[in-house]
């Protein structure tokens, strides 16, 4: 099987190469503009917002405790706890959507029942500090901050539909995690430094303010991963950072090239046609498009953007960026087997149905 991907690989390589037309003004144009985005997000994302946040992720997965906030989804635990805990443990476990499928599979198996492991399903990867971070810095904070809204209420509402029509709230045993022995003090001191970095990079204020406050963040939080945790956990609080940062920057940098030429390829009419209006019509398609393209995490940021300069309409932004972390044809298959046919084609319906209401909502009021 794998010399046989080889092949096919070698084989779309080739064909690649011996029918693009290279010489073609459109085709020169599209791949010189795959590299100026390339540009732009080198300069402009990774090392102010991308950087720190893999850092936060390594933070969550290495030294923040998990067991209590995955018993809070177990089956004894009360709708109004579990629902908001699974909408948000996707920012709290540092999920992203390599990841989302075996916990989902996890906490489903172990207890947590239906509803709230698909709500922790929907959120998980669209509420990783990353993703929302990059959305509010890339494509405005109206977007970034409706993006996290939306996802969050769409996840309880699917989660507590899906409850209501198969009756099931989970059994047995649970999920548990191997723990750190860093204090939850010291650890949530880390993490707040770290996230404050972050948020103070966004922000559009005196450069010299601005400098320094990086600067004394910047030394604070090299002071504490020298000198206020155990050097294992240090090394592998790195060894986590490294980890989210080779998994999801060659997919986001082939992302970000792959947008840059879409903008000079896809012809702007098609766009404008289909999702360049706040109307059930176009919403609708970008909610389907999301539910089946596959978007490697961060991914959709850059894909968005280019669609969104062809002409791409507000709601059905939302739409697309909600459904598109979610669902992919992929996941669809391994959900179908975790779940069986009934409950996983009503999940991929509810994921639609809600990514298409609340683009809506936001074509009309943003």
């Amino acid at each position: 099987m794998r010399e046989l991907k080889v092949f096919f690989l070698i084989l779309a390589v080739f064909l690649v190469f011996y029918f693009v037309p290279f010489d073609a003004p459109t085709v020169k144009d599209s791949i010189i503009n795959g590299f100026v985005m390339l540009n732009e997000y080198a300069r402009e994302h990774v090392l102010l917002c991308l950087v720190p946040a893999f850092f936060i992720a390594g933070t969550i997965s290495v030294m923040l405790k998990k067991d209590a906030i995955l018993k809070l989804l177990g089956p004894d635990a009360r709708r109004i706890i579990s629902y908001p805990i699974a909408a948000i443990s996707g920012a709290i476990l540092a999920v992203c959507s390599c990841t989302i499928l075996p916990l989902f599979g996890g906490i489903y198996k172990k207890g947590a029942g239906i509803g709230p492991a698909t709500t922790f399903l929907f959120a998980g990867p669209a509420i990783n500090v990353a993703a929302i971070f990059l959305t509010a810095k890339v494509l405005g904070w109206d977007l970034g901050i409706a993006r996290m809204i939306a996802t969050l209420t769409a996840a309880i509402l699917i989660g507590l539909v899906m409850e209501l029509i198969y009756k099931e709230k989970g059994i047995g045993g649970f999920v548990q995690t191997t723990e750190t022995s860093t204090s939850n003090a010291k650890a949530i001191t880390f993490f707040l430094l770290q996230l404050t970095f972050l948020v103070l990079s966004g922000l559009k204020i005196n450069p010299t303010v601005k400098n320094a406050g990086l600067s004394a963040l910047g030394i604070s939080v090299l002071g504490m991963a020298l000198f206020g945790f155990e050097r294992d956990e240090a090394k592998s609080w790195i060894a986590e950072t490294w980890d989210f940062a080779k998994k999801i920057l060659p997919y986001l940098f082939v992302g970000v090239f792959l947008a840059g030429m879409i903008t000079k390829l896809l012809p702007q009419n098609v766009v404008v046609f289909l999702l360049g209006k706040n109307n059930i019509f176009s919403t609708f398609v970008a909610s389907i498009i999301g539910a089946l393209m596959y978007f490697a995490t961060l991914t959709e940021v850059p894909i968005v953007q280019a669609l969104t300069q062809l002409g791409m309409a507000k709601g059905p932004t939302l739409a697309l960026l909600m459904a598109g972390n979610s669902l992919s044809l992929p996941s669809m298959i391994v959900i179908t087997r975790l779940l069986g046919k009934k409950k996983a084609f009503t999940y991929f319906g509810l994921v639609v149905l809600f990514s298409t209401i609340f683009g809506m909502i936001y074509g009309l009021i943003g």
